[in-house]
């Protein structure tokens, strides 16, 4: 099974949009297998958004998601990488399409909500980075031969 890592921002956890956005995962379908409601370090931050480090915006990047708490998740299931980012929405809220998590609560892009992982290698990189393997349970819900053939 894939998986993949989201992070719910500072916003999200403000907002107090954390139950309906795993609800929404749930369900759908995907399995659930780490969670853990954190202060996100300067050092943590800064691996994870490592890729934009020569960008103008890195900086606040850094200091927005270190700001207060956030939930991190890994979820699990047939192609949950790319059915989480079609959930999640486009970067921007103003462009997400209604039904999508930024869609229906995002209302600018530096205040986006969550955070969904845009590959499965960089899934992996950001669950080994954000988790410990013994902090990842993984279990075999009842409903899913309801789910998957």
């Amino acid at each position: 099974m894939e998986r993949t890592f989201l992070a719910i921002k500072p916003d999200g956890v403000q907002r107090q949009l954390v139950g309906e956005i795993i609800r929404r995962f749930e369900t759908k379908g995907f399995t659930l297998v780490g969670l853990k409601f954190m202060k996100v370090s300067r050092e943590l931050a800064e691996s994870h958004y490592g890729v934009h480090r020569e960008r103008p915006f890195f900086a606040g990047l850094v200091d927005f998601i270190t700001s207060g708490p956030v939930v991190a998740m890994v979820w699990e299931g047939d192609g949950v990488v790319a059915a989480a980012r079609k959930m999640i929405g486009a970067t921007n809220p103003l462009a997400s399409e209604p039904g999508t998590i930024r869609g229906d609560f995002g209302v600018n892009i530096g205040r986006n909500i969550i955070h969904g992982s845009d590959a499965v290698e960089t899934a992996q990189q950001e669950v080994s980075l954000w988790f410990k393997d013994e902090e990842l349970v993984s279990w075999e819900p009842q409903i899913k031969s309801w789910l998957y053939e």
